[in-house]
């Protein structure tokens, strides 16, 4: 089974920055089995660049859950899966720091949808997960896009197409 995931954060770095939403998708392989997303209050203001990109405001957060309070869900969610990400190692390094924070270990293998998308696609105009979808016709309607559900969908959903180039 994997965990796909995709975070949003404060800006800057796993070290520095703070998830603001997340989303887990449990995928089987060819479809879909459940999806879990939540707004988190990061405690810190959002940067504007951030807001601007995600839509996801200072106020849309502040009466959020904090992360301590959704972090036994997202483990649960994540334990004895794949973590799945574009990117990967920018939303595990984060979660793994936020879970740490709040004293869980987190160490679940992992799978870069971007790396396989170089692998398989190697003609692909771009990497970027909106226009590698835009390339590939997975949707990602405009009002979801930065945001996590919507773009760990897509992830989902790109990862099926790759499993299937892939022997």
């Amino acid at each position: 089974m994997y965990a796909v995931i995709d975070i949003e954060a404060t800006g800057g770095n796993h070290i520095n920055g703070k998830i603001i939403e997340i989303a887990v998708i449990l995928y089987d392989g060819n479809k879909i089995i459940s999806e879990y997303s939540t707004l988190v209050n990061p405690e810190v203001k959002i940067d504007w660049y951030v807001t601007k990109l995600t839509g996801i405001k200072n106020s849309m957060v502040a009466d959020a859950p904090l992360f301590k309070d959704v972090a036994e869900e997202i483990v649960k969610l994540t334990k004895g899966n794949i973590f799945v990400a574009h990117d990967v190692d920018f939303d595990f390094k984060f979660l793994k720091e936020e879970l740490r924070k709040v004293g869980f270990d987190f160490n679940e293998p992992k799978v870069c949808t971007l790396k396989l998308s170089e692998k398989h696609l190697p003609n692909a105009a771009s990497y970027s997960l909106g226009k590698l979808c835009d390339e590939l016709g997975i949707p990602i309607p405009e009002e979801v896009r930065h945001r996590a559900a919507g773009d760990a969908v897509a992830t989902a959903k790109l990862l099926g197409l790759l499993l299937s180039m892939d022997n």
